[in-house]
């Protein structure tokens, strides 16, 4: 068993093989937002407040933050953007950027263990990342490819998994600290790409023993109802073994997967999480004609 715990400065989060699924909230990236990369690069950041809010109240357990806009000063803006949600919320956060200064200057001002986001298994990106996630003490997510690219072949994509989380340990930066992204590819693309995650991520649970994460909507690129094929993917997923995913906790279909996924895998103790989500609420009148029932009884 591996638990990966990410933290906020008053609340823990376990990722493990025998927890529920942990959701990572997309929703604060301006990547493919204009109106939102315009409004933090201005300075405004009333859509990231909303979306944090948002995505806690949909069920996120984790939130994904992100400041890529173009020609802005990401390391300001990502440390500004981080300091604001940790006052709205006390769910942990996952620092994204693929700039060092900008992942450097968020975990300044984190409260708590962030889960970094991300390293490669290119050399550059190793030397670089692994001392900043061993100094900070922080999680780090590794994604399966190098100065190759994405492998199609499966054990390519292990073995630069299995690369990242040694060079990893000469960091003093344990296995279950390192989340291995096996790289989702568009099923519209390659009809085998969810046969291969599948068998990737039980690979990398049973050899490397290590937890999984992915970005999930990937999956359904260019395809017709999306919601739909990622709340599959996503079930699938976590029977062969995923441990959490980057994802629009706000997409109903998609906790549909994650809850339905616990529920097989047995996660979801006494269905509670189930229940709580999708019971039918009582009849108008119901809890009252109980209650007059109970009054006679005790009468």
């Amino acid at each position: 068993m591996t638990d990966t715990i990410i933290s906020s400065a008053t609340k823990e989060v376990v990722v493990g093989f025998e927890r529920p699924f942990t959701v990572i909230g997309e929703r604060i990236n301006p990547t493919g937002r204009k109106l939102l990369a315009e409004e933090m690069k201005q300075g405004d950041f009333s859509r990231v407040e909303s979306d944090t809010l948002a995505q806690v109240a949909a069920g996120a357990h984790i939130l994904d933050v992100n400041a890529g806009i173009p020609l802005a000063d990401e390391p300001k803006i990502l440390a500004d953007t981080i300091k604001l949600v940790q006052s709205l919320t006390d769910v942990p956060l996952c620092i994204d950027s693929s700039i060092i200064d900008a992942l450097a200057a968020g975990l300044k001002v984190y409260q708590g263990k962030a889960l970094l986001n991300s390293v490669t298994g290119e050399e550059e990106s190793m030397q670089r990342v692994l001392p900043l996630v061993k100094q900070y003490g922080c999680a780090v997510v590794a994604i399966s490819n190098d100065e190759s690219g994405i492998s199609q072949d499966i054990n390519v994509r292990f073995n630069v998994a299995k690369k990242i989380v040694e060079r990893a340990s000469d960091y003093g930066i344990p296995a279950s600290d390192v989340l291995v992204d096996p790289l989702v590819m568009p099923v519209g693309a390659i009809n085998t790409a969810g046969r291969q995650v599948m068998e990737l991520v039980h690979q990398l649970r049973t050899e490397l023993k290590v937890n999984t994460t992915c970005g999930a909507s990937n999956f359904s690129f260019g395809l017709p109802n999306r919601n739909g094929i990622n709340c599959a993917f996503i079930a699938c997923a976590i029977t062969a073994g995923m441990t959490s995913a980057i994802t629009n906790p706000m997409h109903k279909e998609v906790m549909l997967g994650i809850r339905g996924g616990d529920l097989m895998m047995g996660h979801d103790a006494e269905c509670r999480n189930w229940i709580m989500a999708y019971r039918e609420p009582a009849a108008a009148g119901t809890e009252a004609r109980s209650n007059r029932r109970g009054r006679r009884r005790q009468a």
